[in-house]
């Protein structure tokens, strides 16, 4: 990863460790950052040109993801791949969870929270999903936002430490590098979907929406696995 201008970097506290984790965040996610490879916060820390701090806050972030993994004695790694086992509980968990909270948050819907899942479904189409974690990082940012908003609507704390449980693990599955957003298409009519169960205040459809966007992520996600090991 190359070192990064002073002129690039924000002076603020709060918006230099915001800076930081969303540069390792790109470096992860474009592969400059491989699966398994050590990672150095000397070597970071000198390459971004700030102190340990903020790079030490970044990655403490990052662990929370899943992207990244600290080991005792041994400092910081970045996660393997998904296995197929691995992808495979993830999504049956997500199939579990995820539609039962569409249900219980449709069935609670406000005006407001139309507005906020008709606005996420439009960033979604709006963005770009070039092959770069700069180009795609808005649509991804979308995607977790739409799904995030229906968990926090749902009226059950319980559901929601399920949901937050899963953390970054739904979205490592995308950790293959290089590949972008492959399923943009599909994925955008799918949320429309959702919304739409939404907007016409039925839970039942909002379930079902749900589960099948779950099923064909998942469909997706293990042709994507198999296209990045091959």
């Amino acid at each position: 990863m190359p070192a990064v201008s002073s002129s690039r970097r924000p002076a603020n506290r709060q918006l230099l460790a915001d800076y930081v984790y969303q540069e390792l965040l790109a470096s992860l996610m474009d592969g400059r950052l491989e699966p398994g490879q050590a990672i150095g916060i000397d070597r970071m820390a000198l390459e971004l040109e700030v102190s340990q701090t903020p790079i030490r806050e970044a990655l403490a972030r990052l662990e929370s993801t899943g992207l990244v993994r600290r080991e005792a004695l041994k400092g910081y790694r970045v996660a393997p791949l998904f296995s197929a086992e691995e992808l495979d509980e993830l999504m049956a968990a997500r199939a579990i969870i995820e539609p039962a909270i569409a249900e219980r948050a449709c069935a609670h819907v406000t005006a407001e929270l139309r507005e906020e899942l008709e606005q996420a479904v439009d960033d979604l189409r709006g963005a770009p999903t070039g092959p770069t974690f700069a180009e795609y990082g808005a649509y991804w940012e979308a995607d977790e936002r739409f799904h995030r908003l229906i968990a926090e609507n749902a009226q059950n704390r319980f559901l929601l430490n399920a949901y937050n449980a899963l953390g970054g693990q739904v979205q490592r599955f995308r950790f293959f590098g290089n590949l972008g957003v492959t399923d943009a298409e599909n994925a955008i009519a799918e949320h429309t979907r959702i919304l739409e169960a939404f907007e016409s205040g039925d839970p039942r459809r909002a379930h079902d929406a749900m589960l099948e966007h779950i099923s064909l992520v998942r469909d997706r996600a293990v042709r994507d696995a198999a296209s990045k090991r091959s």
